[in-house]
């Protein structure tokens, strides 16, 4: 199925929010990215363009016709405006890379977004499996499986040696990038993350911001992934990941506790002051709203917001960002413009949302109990 408006096919924000995972206070979501080549033909950074789109017009349908992808939307690049290029970013569906490219270059989604298959981007393919909170391994499995009805319709460029032969040197033999999206306030705000960080790349593992390499963290918002595919298997990639994940989940449930056995006005000043901006600013900007949104986030957790679900700011983490802003308006709008209205959004959408309380109804001695005494 070939679907023109991309807004009419993707979830909307407050469905993609409502999406539930394993652990997923903590963990957003996991993926599994396979990267993959067409033999004999030339790697797409080094191909011209009609090299590209005739690589396009093998790949694309091959893809579209596998099972998982019934219904699918397929779309080349160049008939995608810039703003649905960055709402697909902004869904963490594509890469910013892919973003750039035009003729040549296409995408293949699945109807619930568990699938997301980018043709020609760095190398031929770049299969990805999706999955809310902590699911390496169910991701892995999917993706595994598509890749292999896939390599039945395309002769993959291979090495005896080597393995799977990418476009990048840190992606030859498994051509496998595991990652998973982190929500660490707790480690932030107790000031350890550099130090996990660190811990974290001396296992081998990657730590990058909200859109991957070369980008902030903004809403406190990590992602971690294997950084080498070469001489591990897939599995124990998966496996070496989960371990550390689990580690990291740990580390971050602690600081929470202790910051609220122990800095509890710390806590609840951050999360109360993130409300009081966030309901009653005029203007506000992307990064400071997300920001904010993080620690909001954190309060609902921390259960300061008595009957408010968490999905109601994970579906304003997306709503709030500039593409999905703009796409409610028809006139293009200035940054300026964007933060009178993201503040307008966030006025009407906490309306309903009561201040912070740090003592809940039948509490008794607990972190928050305390803060009540001090």
């Amino acid at each position: 199925m070939n679907v023109t408006d991309l807004h009419q096919f993707l979830a909307s924000p407050a469905e993609t929010a409502r999406r539930k995972g394993p652990h997923d206070r903590i963990v957003m979501s996991s993926r599994v990215r396979l990267a993959r080549n067409v033999k004999d033909v030339a790697f797409p950074g080094w191909a011209k363009k009609p090299e590209r789109v005739r690589v396009l017009e093998m790949i694309q349908p091959a893809v579209a016709e596998l099972p998982e992808m019934t219904d699918a939307l397929a779309v080349s690049m160049d008939n995608l405006s810039a703003l649905d290029k960055q709402i697909l970013v902004e869904r963490h569906l594509i890469s910013r890379e892919h973003a750039a490219k035009s003729a040549g270059s296409g995408l293949v989604l699945n109807r619930d977004e568990s699938f997301c298959v980018m043709i020609n981007e760095e190398d031929h393919l770049r299969m990805q499996a999706l999955r809310p909170g902590l699911q390496l391994r169910q991701a892995w499995t999917a993706v595994d499986r598509l890749d292999s009805e896939l390599e039945q319709k395309l002769q993959y460029a291979f090495n005896g040696d080597w393995g799977y032969l990418t476009a990048c040197p840190t992606n030859i033999g498994t051509g496998v990038r595991v990652s998973a999206m982190l929500h660490l306030p707790g480690v932030v705000l107790a000031e350890q993350i550099n130090p996990i960080i660190q811990s974290v790349n001396k296992l081998g593992l990657a730590v990058r911001g909200l859109y991957g390499e070369c980008t902030e963290a903004l809403g406190n918002v990590f992602q971690v992934s294997n950084q080498m595919t070469l001489g591990e298997t897939e599995s124990a990639i998966v496996e070496r990941l989960e371990k550390v994940l689990a580690q990291i989940i740990e580390h971050e449930e602690n600081a929470r506790t202790t910051l609220l056995e122990k800095k509890s006005k710390l806590v609840y000043n951050h999360i109360g002051r993130a409300y009081g901006i966030l309901a009653n600013a005029h203007s506000i900007s992307s990064k400071e709203t997300m920001n904010l949104l993080s620690l909001m986030r954190l309060g609902v957790d921390l259960g300061v917001f008595p009957g408010v679900d968490r999905a109601l700011v994970d579906e304003l983490f997306i709503m709030t960002q500039p593409a999905h802003l703009q796409k409610h308006h028809s006139e293009k709008l200035s940054a300026e413009e964007r933060d009178l209205l993201r503040a307008d959004m966030m006025r009407e959408r906490l309306k309903n949302v009561n201040r912070p309380v740090t003592r809940l109804p039948g509490s008794t001695d607990s972190g928050m109990d305390k803060t009540s005494k001090e």
